[in-house]
C-alpha cells in the first residue's frame, strides 16, 4: 500500500512514514546523495477485513497522504480512500471499491498469551508479501511513547519498516493485532516488535465506520502510577493501582462522589495496575455506561458507581491528558499543594507547585524529575502556586528553556529543562 504526497526521494525507502516516526522526516541515509525534489512516495501494508474492500492499517501510514495506492497479492491495484482515523491509537480505516474481495478473519487477542507462535506479513522495504514468524513477548505494553492510547502486544516476529498496518496473525490464520512499531536503535529489526491488539482495533474500527471518527469514555480525573513512596504515603499494601491526583469540575468522578486521594484498583471487579490500564478501560468504554468503581480511600476499600461521560472534543485534539499543565511540553503535568496533598507528602501548604506526572522521554523525564516532588522556583523567582508558575514563564526571555528549583522530601536541587 503507498501513500503519495509531499516532496522527497521516490527510490528511497527510507521516506517510509513508519521509520521518519523514530528518526523524523529530515533523516538522510548516508550512502544515498542529497538530489532534486520529487514527490514523497512512502509504502506500508494493510489487510482486508471485508469483501466489499474495507481495510484495517495505521493511521501513520496514510496520515496527510494526497493518494492512496493499495496492492493486491494478485497484482491488482485500486484506489484508496479514508473511511475514518484515529490518531490516538493510530488506528485507519480505508475503503476499496472491490467485490467478493479475500478477507482476513479476525481473532480474539484477549486469548492471547505470552509464548504463543504468531506470524507477521507485511511489506518491509517494499518486498512484497513477506511472512515472518516469532512468539508473543508480552501484552499490556504502555508508556512506550508511541501513541495516546496503549496496550502493545510485543513479540519478537521480525517486523520493519513497510510492515506498518500489516496483521498479526496466530497459528489458526486469524488477526490478532496490527503491526504498528518497532524498538530500534538503527531503524531495522532488534527483536522488539509491536501490534495493535485486534479487540482495541474492532471496537476503533466499527466507531469509524458508523461516525467517521472515535467517540471515547471520561472520567475526568487526573491520575498517576503509584510508587513505593506514594503507596507508604497513601497506606497502600502495595504500587498496584492509580492514584487520583484531580478531579475535574463537574465531570463523572465528582458527581460519583470520586475525591482527590482515591487509588482505583479495579473497574466492575477487573483489577486495575497502572495508568494505562485505567485510560484505556474508560476511553474504551462508551459514555453513559454505568461502571463500578473500587477505590481504596483512607486504607478502606470503597465501592463507588459511575456514569462515564464522553470525552470533551478539546481532550481528544491535544491528544495529552496534560495538554493544560503550563508545562506540558516538558512533558510535565502540575497542580496545587493543597492542604490534604501537603500532609501526604510532608510539605506545607501553598509551599509550591506539585508535579502530579511526568512524561516518559520528555525533557523533564530526562533529568530524573518524577511525581511527588515540588517546583518551588521558577527562573529564580519563588512560586507558591499555578498562577504564580504561569506568571514567571511568561516573564521569561527564552520560552524554550527554564530553571528550576525542585524539592524531594529534604533536599532541593536546581534544574534546567529545554524543549525538545
Amino acid at each position: 500500500m503507498h501513500a503519495i504526497g509531499g516532496r522527497g526521494n521516490p527510490n528511497n525507502f527510507f521516506n517510509d512514514p513508519f521509520f521518519q516516526r523514530f528518526f523524523g522526516p529530515q533523516f538522510k541515509h548516508p550512502k544515498i546523495p542529497r538530489q532534486r525534489a520529487f514527490k514523497q512516495r512512502g509504502a506500508g501494508s494493510g489487510f482486508i477485513i471485508s469483501k466489499d474492500g474495507y481495510i484495517l492499517t495505521n493511521n501513520h501510514v496514510v496520515s496527510d497522504a494526497d493518494k492512496i495506492t493499495v496492492r493486491l497479492a494478485d497484482e491488482r491495484e485500486f484506489t484508496g480512500k479514508v473511511v475514518g482515523a484515529d490518531p490516538q491509537s493510530d488506528v485507519a480505516l480505508i475503503k476499496i471499491d472491490g467485490k467478493n474481495l479475500p478477507v482476513l478473519p479476525l481473532g480474539n487477542s484477549d486469548k492471547l498469551q505470552v509464548g504463543e507462535w504468531v506470524i507477521a506479513i507485511g511489506n518491509p522495504f517494499e518486498l512484497l508479501q513477506t511472512v515472518t514468524v516469532g512468539v508473543v513477548s508480552a501484552k499490556g505494553r504502555n508508556h512506550m511513547g508511541i501513541s495516546e492510547y496503549e496496550n502493545y502486544i510485543q513479540t519478537d516476529a521480525a517486523i520493519n519498516p513497510g510492515n506498518s498496518g500489516g496483521p498479526l496473525l496466530n497459528i489458526h490464520g486469524e488477526a490478532i493485532g496490527i503491526n504498528s512499531a518497532i524498538f530500534s536503535r538503527s531503524g531495522g529489526y532488534m527483536g522488539i516488535g509491536f501490534a495493535i491488539p485486534i479487540n482495541m482495533a474492532k471496537n476503533i474500527e466499527q466507531q469509524l465506520l458508523q461516525h467517521g471518527k472515535v467517540i471515547r469514555g471520561w472520567l475526568g480525573v487526573m491520575i498517576q502510577n503509584v510508587n513505593k513512596d506514594l503507596a507508604k504515603s497513601f497506606n497502600l499494601k502495595s504500587t498496584h493501582g492509580v492514584l487520583i491526583s484531580e478531579v475535574t469540575a463537574k465531570s463523572p468522578a465528582e458527581k460519583a462522589g470520586i475525591k482527590q486521594g482515591d487509588v482505583v484498583i479495579a473497574i466492575d471487579g477487573k483489577s486495575i495496575d497502572n495508568v494505562g490500564e485505567l485510560r484505556n478501560t474508560i476511553a474504551m468504554t462508551s459514555p453513559e455506561t454505568k461502571l463500578v468503581l473500587t477505590v481504596i480511600r483512607d486504607g478502606e476499600k470503597h465501592s463507588i458507581p459511575v456514569a462515564i461521560g464522553e470525552q470533551p472534543a478539546k481532550f481528544a485534539q491535544t491528544g495529552q491528558h496534560m495538554a493544560n499543565s503550563p508545562l506540558a511540553d516538558m512533558g510535565l503535568s502540575l497542580q496545587n499543594l493543597t492542604s490534604e496533598l501537603a500532609g501526604q507528602f510532608g510539605y506545607e501548604k501553598n509551599q509550591g507547585v506539585l508535579i502530579a506526572e511526568v512524561e516518559p522521554d520528555s525533557p523533564a523525564g530526562l533529568v530524573g524529575l518524577q511525581a511527588g516532588q515540588l517546583i518551588e522556583e521558577v527562573n529564580k523567582i519563588k512560586v507558591h502556586n499555578l498562577k504564580e508558575l504561569k506568571k514567571a514563564l511568561e516573564q521569561s526571555k527564552d520560552k524554550k528553556q527554564v530553571l528550576l528549583r525542585v524539592r524531594a522530601g529534604e533536599y532541593s536541587r536546581y534544574v534546567v529543562l529545554r524543549a525538545e
